[in-house]
């Protein structure tokens, strides 16, 4: 059965982060695993006492087996039959929920909101996790709630009867990883929502688009973007052919566009690509972009 892994700490993002990765679970027909990771603290010399003094390790795995049997016993009421797993590692907690996730199929984590507009404050370990992660993660305010993901009823109130909303995909044309638009277009078959896929470009100082996108020797450059767009996701239309998908090419960088598309969007997927340097991972500026501002939950797929 597959897995996804959710990051745990108490905190009311990462109570939201599980609320999102339970009923991402149902979907996919997942079992969930709940994860606390915290880091072991050296030992502290007490000169009064003339001795070494341990560090409340013993608190800290009751406090967290609690907070887990907590949770957990909430999202089951929420989910009945959802199977749920929980654990603790120690270590780092990036580079500790990075292997908890190790084989599962998506690792989601809470990042605290700041509002509509100003969207998420990213904090180091989720940063730290996105961009060294193999598997995609996704990341989910603290304020996110079921009804985001559907649109308002016919009185305009919020609901989880409703369809969803779109599925939204930043495609970048010169690397069009099969791994996100996997990712996107099966997220959005789940959700029975439209995709909408979204492009940025700008045109070179020379007339056109290069060889790449020639869809024509008369064809305006827009016109060239377009054509490549259409030609990339075809197949991917073939394959889903119950998601209905609309294109969008847009001048400049593709970040300030897909942060305004996420404010009716269910689910924002971007791609990046997997650097293993020695020091550490790189995340794009678009994507650092979303993960900063956009409204609705990102997920990061990385790609080779």
């Amino acid at each position: 059965m597959p897995t996804i892994t959710v990051g745990l700490d108490g905190s009311p993002q990462s109570h939201a982060a599980a609320d999102w990765a339970a009923r991402e679970a149902q979907q996919r027909e997942a079992s969930l695993r709940l994860v606390h990771a915290w880091e072991p603290q050296p030992r502290s010399y007490a000169p009064l006492a003339g001795a070494y003094a341990l560090p409340a390790v013993e608190t800290e795995h009751v406090w967290a087996g609690h907070m887990l049997r907590e949770a957990e016993s909430r999202l089951a009421e929420h989910h009945p039959g959802l199977p749920i797993t929980t654990q603790q590692t120690a270590g780092p907690p990036a580079a500790a929920l990075t292997a908890a996730a190790a084989d599962a199929d998506l690792l989601v984590l809470g990042s605290r909101a700041l509002g509509a507009v100003a969207g998420f404050l990213v904090g180091s370990v989720a940063l730290a996790a996105v961009s060294r992660s193999e598997r995609p993660v996704v990341l989910v305010r603290a304020d996110e709630h079921a009804t985001d993901e559907h649109r308002a009823d016919a009185t305009r109130s919020a609901s989880t009867g409703t369809p969803f909303r779109d599925v939204v995909l930043g495609l970048d044309l010169e690397d069009p990883a099969d791994a996100v638009l996997g990712f996107a277009f099966e997220a959005a078959q789940r959700r029975a929502a439209d995709l909408r896929v979204l492009h940025g470009w700008s045109p070179p100082p020379s007339h056109g688009y290069g060889a790449a996108f020639d869809a024509g020797p008369d064809a305006e450059p827009a016109e060239q973007v377009g054509h490549r767009l259409a030609e990339v996701l075809q197949p991917w239309k073939d394959k889903f052919p119950g998601v209905r998908v609309r294109e969008q090419t847009v001048v400049g960088s593709a970040g300030r566009h897909l942060v305004h598309a996420s404010r009716d969007a269910a689910l924002l997927v971007v791609g990046r690509r997997n650097r293993r340097a020695v020091v550490g991972g790189h995340i794009g500026p678009v994507t650092h972009a979303v993960l900063q501002h956009a409204s609705a939950p990102v997920a990061v797929v990385p790609h080779d």
